[in-house]
């Protein structure tokens, strides 16, 4: 049989112990003896519940104690492992791009390990506080109540805690796009855009009528951002203007280049927000167009549909003047059908791109307009204004929009994106003047066939005047039945 351990029983055990063998000395023994020693066996017996009581509460907070140093020492390891891990990950040969997003993790792991022993040291300090005052109550030996937490302590801890972690949070992402804003900066200070051609072809052949420059920019040999991942990071440090000077610089060469080639082919770009919105940065570009005047009607510039309707007096003044100087404009973002053809013709808009997906929902009555979306392109085309159906990614799209009328389309469909060559932003080589032939070089005067007594040569040409002129023969028309027929025998 195995030894019972006392420690094992409940510290109760003493009292009903001490209560019974009380309780047994009164009914056996006779006299007032028998309730004094009953009522000292009922003593003894509480006092030692209370002792064993006290035992046990010291071996728990001993147990607490331990249990907290143990689980500081793991954060501290973790801790250490998540240094260990930081170095590596900096060690490791990845993009900026995704190294930026490998720091802010680790950093928020270790705020958290970070927090998480802040809390357990409270817990620690509470603890031995509690203790303290418990040990200085019985050394008093005051009746005075052990003080307590009150019921809101614990609720205005969590709140503290909540707070401090997500001010953690919010400065380590502040800090990651601080980062990232500086490393965009600093590729747009370098120059290192680049201009993207999506073509705009005419339906239904296809045919590539014009373009479409799509800014980039690139940070290293593997990261090319997309606008909408630098867009507002740079229109946020006020660099807008800059880029867009930059993409009209761009975009003058491409039309320079456009203009030496068959097709009467365009290009169009885009500014941002922040260049609309600001007069000097039109004039800006205003100088930069009136500049390089001869390639401006290659030139197509792209206007948001809600900046249109809330351009100042003074824009539309300077966007007058770039008309004047040749230079279309293109209605871009539509977000709906009411659209005066006059009024954007006068104001030098040539072009509206209208997305797939809007012209759909018109065509089955999704959405009322003013404008029908299979009459959008003809009533467009007679004040001279062209419909671009955008953002078309498959055949049965391109499908529905020649049967809504469209002439121009753009879209993945036909063809994505594609960086434009090097040679095309060169500067056009100037041709050099043919160097004079010297005298002696030239060739000996032949001598005439009159000289020799012979008939003289009568070029082709002049063999060619001098006969009748002939009846020009016209090719004969046959009917397309006859065409087919002789093409199935």
């Amino acid at each position: 049989m195995a030894p019972v351990r006392l420690t094992a029983l409940h510290p109760l055990a003493s009292a009903v112990t001490g209560l019974a063998a009380g309780a047994a000395a009164v009914l056996l023994m006779p006299g007032a003896l028998a309730n004094a020693i009953g009522l000292v066996l009922t003593g003894a017996g509480f006092a030692m519940s209370l002792k064993l009581y006290e035992r046990r509460a010291a071996a728990q907070r001993e147990q607490a104690f331990a249990a907290i140093g143990e689980v500081k020492v793991r954060l501290a390891t973790n801790a250490i492992k998540l240094d260990s891990l930081a170095q590596r990950v900096e060690q490791m040969p990845m993009r900026e791009a995704d190294a930026i997003p490998a720091r802010a993790a680790i950093n928020e792991l270790t705020a958290e390990v970070g927090l998480l022993g802040d809390l357990l040291q409270q817990i620690a300090t509470t603890l031995a506080d509690h203790d303290a005052q418990l040990t200085a109550a019985a050394q008093s030996r005051r009746a005075a109540p052990v003080p307590a937490l009150s019921a809101a302590e614990p609720a205005r801890r969590r709140d503290t805690l909540a707070a401090e972690r997500a001010q953690a949070v919010q400065a380590e992402q502040l800090r990651v796009a601080e980062e990232r804003a500086a490393v965009i900066s600093t590729a747009l200070a370098d120059g290192k855009v680049e201009v993207h051609l999506q073509p705009i072809v005419q339906l239904p052949q296809r045919r590539t009528r014009g373009y479409e420059a799509l800014v980039r920019l690139r940070l290293d040999e593997t990261t090319l951002l997309l606008p909408a991942e630098f867009l507002a990071i740079v229109e946020e440090r006020g660099f807008g203007p800059t880029l867009d000077a930059l993409v009209l610089t761009r975009a003058l060469a491409i039309a320079r280049h456009l203009g030496s080639k068959d097709g009467n082919l365009f290009v169009s770009c885009n500014f941002s927000s922040a260049t609309w919105g600001s007069s000097q940065a039109l004039v800006t570009l205003s100088r930069i167009l009136d500049k390089y005047r001869e390639h401006a009607g290659h030139l197509v510039i792209e206007m948001p549909q809600r900046v249109f309707r809330a351009l100042e007096p003074t824009s539309l003044g300077l966007l007058g003047a770039m008309s004047a100087n040749g230079v279309r404009f293109a209605l871009d973002q539509v977000g709906d059908l009411r659209l005066d053809p006059v009024s954007l013709h006068d104001r030098g808009v040539r072009f509206v791109k209208v997305p797939a997906a809007l012209l759909q929902a018109e065509a089955d009555g999704r959405s009322s307009t003013d404008i029908a979306a299979g009459d959008l392109s003809a009533q467009l085309a007679r004040a001279s204004i062209v419909l671009v159906a955008e953002k078309i990614e498959d055949d049965p799209t391109v499908a529905d929009m020649i049967e809504l009328g469209v002439t121009h389309a753009q879209g993945l469909v036909f063809s994505p994106p594609r960086p434009v060559k090097p040679d095309v932003f060169a500067d056009p080589e100037t041709v050099k003047p043919a160097a004079p032939v010297p005298e002696a070089a030239k060739p000996a005067p032949r001598i005439a066939a009159e000289i020799l007594g012979y008939p003289g040569a009568v070029s082709p040409l002049a063999a060619a005047a001098a006969l009748p002129p002939q009846p020009e023969e016209k090719p004969e028309r046959l009917p397309f039945r006859a065409v087919l027929r002789r093409a199935s025998a």
